[in-house]
């Protein structure tokens, strides 16, 4: 039974071992002067003005979720559109299904006014 899981006891320890080394090396070889410009913290080239832990409009995880939603369908035509010579008229009609039923989705949140920036 051992002897399947030896090669990848093998690989990590080969990997943990290389990790170790590289850290080591950072640590040997590294300045380590750490002066007060480096320890500041970075924000495009200026110092922070406001709380970094302040609240983001609802709408911009919308937009997020939107667009993933979007991508999401392009993912899914891709495959759909090289094997369609092999699904046939079933795979033209699910797929039709599925589109409408994400345009009726992405009329709705334009209806509500998910995509307007105020």
């Amino acid at each position: 039974m051992l002897e399947n899981y030896l090669p990848i006891l093998i690989f990590l320890a080969v990997a943990t071992a290389i990790g170790l080394v590289l850290l080591g090396l950072g640590f040997l070889f590294g300045s380590g002067s750490k002066d007060k410009e480096k320890l500041s913290p970075y924000e495009c080239g200026f110092e922070p003005f406001e709380d970094s832990r302040m609240k983001f409009d609802v709408r911009y995880y919308l937009v997020a979720i939107l667009f993933i939603i979007f991508d999401l369908e392009t993912a899914f035509l891709i495959p759909w559109a090289v094997s369609l010579d092999v699904i046939g008229g079933f795979g033209l009609i699910a797929m039709a299904i599925f589109l409408i039923i994400l345009v009726v989705g992405f009329i709705y949140e334009w209806k509500k006014g998910a995509l307007e920036w105020d």
